[in-house]
């Protein structure tokens, strides 16, 4: 009885004090590895952001030509849409 016992108090201690803790540190270093971007995931984003940078100036020179072209363009479209809501309405 007393070997059943010997094995009994520290599984029993264990389980109740050292586990619970071991386990709620684990997933706690686990969520902060994870927080942050993997270098997978910076590159794309770089890859991403270079791209959105190219469209940008490409939708400014565009824009550019059109000012050149025909001066009241912006104007033309906004009461076009302006049209278009008021007809969905």
């Amino acid at each position: 009885m007393s070997g059943m016992l010997f094995f009994f108090v520290p599984a029993v201690i264990f389980m109740g004090l050292v586990l619970p803790l071991w386990l709620v540190l684990h997933y706690l270093s686990k969520s902060r590895q994870s927080r942050g971007l993997s270098a997978q995931d910076r590159e794309a984003l770089s890859e991403a952001l270079a791209v959105v940078d190219k469209l940008e100036d490409r939708i400014e020179t565009l824009e550019a030509i059109l000012d050149a072209d025909h001066p009241r363009w912006r104007e033309r479209e906004a009461r076009a849409r302006g049209a278009a809501s008021a007809r969905s309405q």
